[in-house]
């Protein structure tokens, strides 16, 4: 299986090597390394490899873990073949030529770029975060605080185009205000979020959390491909995006319950 590893690491000659011998040793082959980071005195890589499918990860993330100043941030299973930051001119080139599946085109693509689950396009009102406001009862003891009754309901942002391994019910993170970031759901999903700037639409591209393979969350500089994506994608399409309509009915329009958080 095809695996994205992520690490921190000394920016320093030899360290790559290192890993890279590492990974070899463990029994990966190792098909890509992508830079996200260097600053400070550290990198940030992510390395693609082919992992045998029947071995476990343990022995990977614990020969890594042992190398001084390494870090693992994450381990995840990939989505197809690497793919290199120059498919970004060809997507939008695709987009452009065919607008009226420019949407769906963009959205079903952007996960494979980013190693990612899914994506989908929502349609999120610009008051959406304040909708379904919490009634909270706090209750203060000597030594703690009680928080009774803190169930928020709110409307889930309608889908508009969903890739093909979208769940049906989202447990999404605050997506408003309405800025190209990084967030965690409540789930452990990891999000990039990007707006499109006209008509409420909103990028977002998961990771889904894994109990055996934890995904990494999404680095400034993916964010910011991703965001780089979606302007040139609303660009391209102009009032199309204004016209896109939400299929009806479909889970995603459901009322989410989740639990609020005391602060």
């Amino acid at each position: 299986m095809l695996l994205r590893v992520r690490v921190a690491l000394p920016d320093r000659p030899g360290s790559l090597g290192q890993v890279a011998r590492t990974l070899g040793v463990a029994g990966a082959d190792i098909v890509q390394v992508v830079v996200l980071e260097r600053l400070g005195g550290r990198a940030i890589d992510d390395f693609t490899v082919v992992w045998p499918g029947g071995a476990g990860v343990e022995r990977l993330r614990a020969g890594l873990s042992a190398m001084p100043g390494v870090r693992v941030d994450g381990i995840w299973r990939a989505i197809g073949a690497p793919v290199a930051g120059a498919f970004d001119a060809e997507l939008l080139t695709q987009v452009a030529s065919n607008p009226a599946e420019g949407l769906a085109t963009l959205v079903d693509t952007v996960p494979a770029l980013l190693a990612a689950d899914w994506a989908m396009a929502l349609r999120v009102p610009a008051d959406w975060a304040a909708r379904g406001s919490v009634g909270i009862d706090v209750r203060h003891g000597a030594d703690d605080m009680a928080v009774l009754g803190a169930v928020r309901k709110r409307p889930v942002p309608p889908v508009v185009y969903a890739s093909w391994r979208a769940p049906d019910q989202l447990a999404l993170p605050e997506v408003t205000p309405l800025r190209a970031r990084a967030m965690t759901g409540p789930d452990g999903t990891r999000y990039a979020l990007a707006p499109f700037g006209r008509a409420g639409l909103v990028l977002v591209v998961a990771r889904s959390a894994d109990d055996e393979l934890p995904v990494a969350a999404f680095h400034a500089t993916e964010v910011d491909r991703v965001a780089q994506l979606v302007r040139a994608g609303a660009a391209i399409l102009g009032d199309r995006l204004d016209a896109v309509q939400a299929p009806a009915p479909r889970a995603a329009e459901r009322t989410a319950e989740e639990p609020a958080s005391a602060v």
